[in-house]
């Protein structure tokens, strides 16, 4: 049995899967067409301004929850960098009813798990726990949300915290500068360039009323969204998130965020001396149009194609063929304003890097020139059906999908039209916008080498 029959065949075998069919369009493409019953989503916000999704899906007893901030590190100005992540570990040391450390033990004294990200667009927190627990992760979201222990003891505290984590994950890493470096070289526009982690003396420089002053502004629920995704009853949830979140005070609207750039990269070539690589290695960046736009989704599957696991086309090249890489490696940087496209690679001991960096352009121009062969859009749509199942799976998944619809198109339903527009996007499409933006030489080149030893 071949793999895109089993793969049908297990679809088939979802309830949420209608029809998977074929059909060639007037160019002689062949396009796989899919009917899935929309997930069930209600949308509608509180009068303090906070945005509500619930989901509701018994088909597993656990329920998720996620609140999406609307800040990221492209809220930050010059000189207060990485607040948004500070408070990612803020969010966690206390509220006035939750003493610090507790909401990590409410949630796994219930059954749960937890945890919270930040990027450049926003900041969120989620649980997923027996649904019978979601009154409690209702109560501890909206006790921080309305009453964060911003105090000098937490933020010392939390201000160390971010500081180890920056000289473990980003300073004493080999190649732990790149990704900074390589989004200082594509983007002319601090809100976009800059380190989502901040840099130290931004962090060292920061006041308990720099940070009471950001939570007022950010933290507020009209800057947030709700979901709700899960096992639960939909009308008691509105009731829960009522007696929970209604009496928030909102705050006026935050500042908004110009992210706008010049088509051309900022830098486009550096080398880079880290102290800890071993081997020599590349990474390069272009800049690409914001997410959810026809040319992103068409690049994005241009990634996929390019990067994306043992079957894509550097891969087969490069490790499998040539075996002139330890790693390749890539990137789709999805952001409401302009986003990017990184693709590196770690080169075995003597291999030449340049020569590496020809033979990703090479492919690059190719799929340019020819666009994706028939066999890959096959592949690619295989995938992109395989994807959203596994996705529809998880409460988790789902929540965060929402949030993210929700906060940044302000349509969550969005969500039920996400794979119908990427099976869309035709061959002609993506050849296009891998010319236009890929195949160029507008991109931003980073060799990073070993540090001499002295």
């Amino acid at each position: 049995m071949s793999l895109r029959i089993f793969l049908l065949l297990l679809i088939l075998s979802f309830a949420t899967l209608d029809v998977v069919s074929q059909k060639a369009d007037q160019g002689g493409n062949t396009k796989v067409l899919v009917k899935l019953q929309p997930l069930k989503i209600e949308y509608y916000t509180l009068q303090n301004g906070l945005r509500v999704v619930l989901n509701p899906d018994d088909s597993v007893p656990v329920v998720s929850v996620a609140v999406f901030y609307d800040v990221g590190s492209r809220n930050e100005k010059p000189g207060k960098t990485g607040f948004a992540h500070l408070f990612e570990h803020m969010m966690f040391q206390g509220s006035e009813n939750v003493k610090k450390g507790e909401h990590f033990q409410y949630i796994s004294k219930a059954g749960g798990t937890m945890n919270g990200t930040t990027s450049s667009e926003r900041t969120n927190y989620f649980e997923t726990l027996p649904a019978n627990q979601l009154p409690l992760a209702l109560w501890l979201e909206s006790d921080r949300m309305r009453s964060l222990a911003v105090t000098k003891e937490n933020l010392d505290n939390q201000r160390e915290t971010v500081k180890e984590e920056k000289r473990l994950r980003y300073d004493n890493q080999p190649y732990g500068q790149v990704f900074d470096l390589i989004n200082s070289m594509i983007y002319k526009n601090f809100a976009n360039a800059h380190s989502t982690i901040g840099s130290m003396e931004d962090l060292d420089a920061a006041t308990v009323e720099d940070v009471k002053e950001f939570f007022r502004i950010y933290y507020a629920p009209n800057n947030a969204v709700l979901v709700i995704s899960g096992s639960f009853d939909v009308e008691e949830t509105k009731k829960l998130v009522e007696k929970y979140f209604a009496t928030i005070p909102s705050q006026p609207a935050p500042p908004s965020v110009d992210v706008s750039e010049p088509e051309e990269v900022a830098v486009k070539a550096k080398v880079y001396e880290d102290k800890l690589a071993p081997l020599p290695a590349f990474i390069d960046g272009w800049k690409i149009p914001p997410r959810n736009t026809p040319e992103f989704k068409a690049l994005f599957l241009a990634g996929k194609l390019l990067y994306d696991g043992e079957s894509s086309r550097l891969y087969q090249k490069l490790v499998k063929g040539d075996e002139s890489v330890i790693q390749i490696f890539g990137i789709t940087d999805e952001r409401r304003g302009p986003s990017a496209i990184l693709i590196g690679a770690l080169p075995k001991p003597g291999k030449d890097v340049q020569q590496i960096r020809s033979q990703i352009y090479a492919e690059i121009k190719q799929l340019a020139t020819e666009g994706p062969t028939p066999e890959e859009m096959r592949k690619l749509h295989n995938q992109l059906i395989n994807d959203e199942i596994r996705l529809r799976q998880s409460s988790l998944s789902r929540a965060l999908r929402l949030g993210e619809y929700a906060l940044y198109d302000g349509d969550p339903f969005l969500a039920n039209k996400e794979l119908e527009g990427l099976l869309n996007i035709t061959p002609e499409q993506i050849r296009r916008a891998v010319n236009k933006y890929l195949n160029t030489e507008n991109r931003s080149q980073l060799d990073v080498l070993p540090a001499k030893k002295q």
